[in-house]
Formats: structure tokens, sequence, C-alpha cells
């Protein structure tokens, strides 16, 4: 709060105060409608209406370096502003990312030439991870470095994607994407090991949080990285007895990690149970690789969406429900409607990957209108929040 002049922010428009406003509710808007639209064109009826790559290499991209890579860019240009005293994107500069953000998601959807995709594309996660290591770096914040690293690395798996797009090679797409993922996963376990300890300890009242274990955040963060390389040099993509033992390892690790922050009392909190549960579903996206690796018959598609819907978008819409709260001056008690919105993203997973085994077309459309269901509610309840001013008359 006095990080900036008064004055000057309080003149910013509400939605530009802080990078978790627009961003927030971009990425938001782009789930909400990206899996309907997905589900259509699935079905046949968009007619001859092809984005860059083809549909189904716009809906692996797009949740990933669409939706989700909004949301982090938000969280982490937010949060960048506590962590270092420096001042948060604000103002024209932010309305600059935002919209270079929306240009690569539109040049990829009317499928534009891919020289204008790629520079569109690839300049936001740079641009970010730009914005990001300045700050941390005019303070010497080396603890966060990391999240540098990864954000560029992001920005590389996507260069990935953007190349097999250049080249017509479906392969190198879907291996970008991949990698990505497991790069999320990477950064939802070292940020997840921060906040889900410390908000549970809270939100619960207890007189202090559980304490880390370095040496496992430091495995788990390797790990995570590691899976991501092995995706990206492609023997991950084959099932491989060693990578399954990796696998195994970070399975055991999460769960380690899930079982030391347990309270019997977060169950009565929705917003403490929604992160657990998506760090859950990540455990066990790591159990169904492990599976697939040792050669049990299992679709790694259930794995990676146990990992996409379950554990990244989980731990997202618990994530910005609370932020979004505590950064417009709310108390944390969520709106009416957001402890359905987290029941509906859990069924969405489970339908996906587990309904779909028996139900295989009525589980997708279940799982389809779940998700959508879930961000609507965030967008109705939390939308009005960031287009104004902080209750509290304070500037953010």
């Amino acid at each position: 709060m006095q990080v900036l002049d008064r004055r000057t922010a309080m003149a910013i428009v509400p939605v530009l105060r802080l990078a978790f406003r627009p961003l927030f509710l971009a990425g938001v808007c782009l789930a909400l409608l990206a899996i309907p639209l997905w589900l259509i064109a699935l079905k046949g009826a968009v007619g001859d209406w092809q984005p860059a790559g083809g549909w189904l290499a716009w809906h692996r991209h797009e949740l990933l370096f669409g939706f989700g890579l909004a949301i982090i860019a938000g969280f982490l240009l937010t949060a960048v502003q506590t962590w270092t005293g420096q001042p948060g994107l604000s103002g024209k500069p932010l309305a600059a990312l935002a919209l270079l953000w929306l240009a690569a998601r539109v040049a990829w959807l009317v499928n534009l030439p891919w020289p204008l995709v790629a520079l569109l594309e690839l300049a936001f996660p740079l641009v970010v991870a730009g914005l990001m290591g300045r700050s941390l770096w005019r303070v010497r914040q080396q603890r966060n470095y990391p999240i540098v690293v990864v954000l560029l690395l992001l920005a590389t798996a996507d260069g990935l994607s953007v190349y097999g797009l250049a080249q017509g090679h479906e392969g190198w797409q879907r291996q970008g994407v991949l990698t990505g993922i497991w790069l999320v996963a990477a950064m939802m376990g070292l940020i997840g090991g921060r906040v889900i300890p410390f908000f549970t300890q809270r939100g619960l009242g207890r007189t202090e949080a559980v304490a880390p274990w370095a040496w496992l955040d430091r495995l788990l963060l390797a790990g995570a990285a590691l899976v991501a390389l092995l995706y990206a040099a492609g023997p991950a993509l084959s099932a491989n007895v060693w990578i399954g033992l990796l696998f195994a390892a970070l399975t055991v690790g999460h769960l380690v990690r899930l079982v030391r922050w347990h309270d019997r009392g977060l169950w009565r909190v929705p917003l403490l149970w929604s992160l657990h549960l998506a760090y859950g579903w990540l455990a066990l996206a790591c159990l169904g690789m492990a599976l697939w690796h040792f050669g049990v018959a299992l679709n790694p598609s259930l794995a990676v969406h146990c990992l996409t819907i379950g554990a990244m978008a989980g731990l997202i819409l618990a994530m910005i429900a609370r932020v979004s709260l505590g950064h417009t001056g709310r108390s944390l008690e969520p709106p009416s409607g957001m402890t359905l919105a987290f029941i509906l993203l859990n069924l969405a997973c489970f339908s996906r990957v587990v309904l779909v085994l028996v139900l295989p077309v009525a589980a997708l459309w279940l799982a389809g209108l779940c998700w959508a269901l879930a961000f609507a509610l965030y967008a109705w309840r939390y939308g009005p929040m960031l287009l104004r001013a902080r209750v509290d008359g304070h500037p953010g």
C-alpha cells in the first residue's frame, strides 16, 4: 500500500492498479470460453474455421500458455511488489501487457501468419520474465530467482510449440506443451510449498505453520524441472522405467507434504480444502505417469488431464479466489457460489479422468460443463471486485 504515491496510485483506473486485476479476469474469461469452444469444434460444428495448427493444437496450447500463463503473470507481478517493496506494474504499462496477451490469443485463434503469431506469443512470457527479473535484481532477492528461470524456460517451451506450428510438426507442438505443463507443475510445487501451509495456519488460527523441509522442497523442484527437460529432449515421451522411478519419487514427495500439512479443521474452510485437493491431484498425476512408465495399460492423457484440470486449474481457482479478496481489501470469506465452483472443478477433473473410462462422450461434456460453470461463477462473483477500487480505500 505504501509503495506508490497515494495520489498517483488512486488516479489510475481501478482495473489497472495491479496486475492481478486485468490478468486474472482475462485468464478466467479465456478458460470460460475455451472448453465449450473446443467441445463444439470436436463435434464438428464450426465449419471450416481452423485456428493456427488446428483445434487440438489450439486446445492444448491456449489452456497452458494462454489461460495458465495469464494467471501466473497476474499473481507474480502482484506478489513481487510485496516481496521487494518495488512498485508493481500498473497503469498504461499494465494495459499494454494485457493487450499483448490478448493480441497473441486472437492471432492464434484466427490463424494469422505464423511469424506474427510467434512474435506476439513469445513476447508476453519474455516481458513478464524481464519485469520479474528486474524487480528481484534491484533488491538482490536471490530466493526468488528460480521463478525467473522457470518463466524463461516456459518461454522456451512455448517457443518449441511455436516452432512446431511453423514447421507443421504436430509432435513438436505437443512436446512444447508437455514441457510447459511440467514446468508449471514445478512452479506449483515451489509456490504451493510456501503458501499452502501458511494459508492453512492463518485460516485456522494456528500459532505457526508447518516448518518446511528445505531438502524436500529442493528435490521436488529439481525433479519436476528434470521431468520438463526430459519432455523437451524427448525421452519422457516413451515409457521408461527410470523416468517412472522419477515420477514415483515425486509422488511420494508430494504425498509427504500433504500429510505434513494436513489439519482436520481445513475441511470446514473452502479456501483451504480447495488448495489441498488441488495439490492432491498433482500427486495423483505423478502417480499416473509413474504407472504408465512402468508399463501399466493406462492412457497418459488421463494423468495429463489430472494435472491440468485438477491440479493446475484447481490451484489457480483456489488461489485467485483468495488473492482477489485480500488485494481488494476484503475479508477472506469467499462470496456465495464459490464453494460450488470448487466442487464443480473437482467434478470436472473426476469426469475427465475417471468417469470418461465408462462413459466417454457423456463424461467429456459433463467435464466441460462443470469447468465452464466453475469459472463462470468466479467471473460473476469476482468480476465486479476486479473492476472496482478496493473497499478499504487503499490503492492497489
